[in-house]
């Protein structure tokens, strides 16, 4: 074997060119997972679409009503602060709240186990038969995730509570993600106002960024849940126009009834 070069068990070959992703049976290659910013991908997806929909619903009710380019203006960007703040705040509280749960319940966790050892055991058998473990199986299974505590809290948070700690989200970046992608994806219905005085010019274009944004934002998130592009960026400028159209709808409405 060639000296600096040195080949693996997994697969994957080490030399002093970037390593070759192993392949798997019927040479399929291996596709790496999402990783560390897989918890917070909601906070992502949610924050800037939420930032685009919102916000253009927001300046096609007001222009529909009859405001002036300025005062659209005001408007979007008092909506895109007050929006902002709001997601962001309300995200770190719900992820606070949701993990502060968590926390208890795996405390009151490692007070079963202490006290009630042989019934967190039986469950835990329990949890094993409902995923397909075989009785001739079931001892050695349940012998090597109940060695230690330690080892059987870790089933247990897994299994009983759905807890993975790499899965565990940080109130603040869930807050930080939410808040300022929703600002970044208010941007296109702010930005038009900021250039021209003509409402309609400042509606369509708003209208043709956030259609854009969506769409990207649609397209984007597939590279994740692994779905079909086109669809999925369509999906999100059909809910978002709808929404237009009815939004400017009944501000002209609301226009008529209080100019009548």
């Amino acid at each position: 074997m060639a000296a600096g070069r040195r080949v693996h068990s997994a697969g994957m070959t080490d030399s002093t060119s970037a390593p070759t992703p192993p392949v798997g049976t019927e040479g399929v290659a291996y596709e790496p997972h999402v990783g560390t910013t897989r918890q917070y991908w909601r906070d992502i997806v949610l924050g800037v679409n939420d930032g685009l929909v919102s916000m253009f619903l927001l300046v096609a009710g007001v222009v529909g009503g009859g405001l002036t380019a300025e005062q659209v203006l005001l408007t979007a960007v008092a909506g895109a602060i007050a929006g902002s703040i709001s997601m962001g705040a309300g995200e770190y509280l719900a992820t606070k709240s949701q993990e502060e749960v968590l926390d208890s319940e795996i405390a009151l966790e490692k007070v079963h186990i202490r006290h009630f050892r042989d019934q967190e055991v039986d469950q835990l058998r329990g949890f094993f038969t409902d995923m397909g473990v075989s009785d001739d199986d079931m001892d050695r299974v349940v012998a090597a995730f109940t060695r230690s505590d330690e080892t059987l809290l870790s089933a247990m948070k897994a299994l009983e509570f759905g807890v993975a700690d790499s899965e565990r989200r940080s109130p603040y970046m869930a807050m930080f993600m939410s808040g300022a992608l929703f600002l970044v994806g208010s941007l296109p219905s702010v930005i038009p106002f900021v250039l021209t005085d003509d409402t309609g010019i400042g509606l369509a274009w708003a209208a043709a960024l956030s259609m854009l944004g969506l769409f990207i934002v649609g397209v984007v998130k597939t590279r994740v849940t692994k779905t079909e592009p086109i669809k999925a960026g369509l999906e999100n400028l059909v809910i978002a126009g709808i929404g237009g159209v009815l939004a400017y709808g009944i501000g002209s409405l609301f226009d008529g009834v209080i100019s009548g």
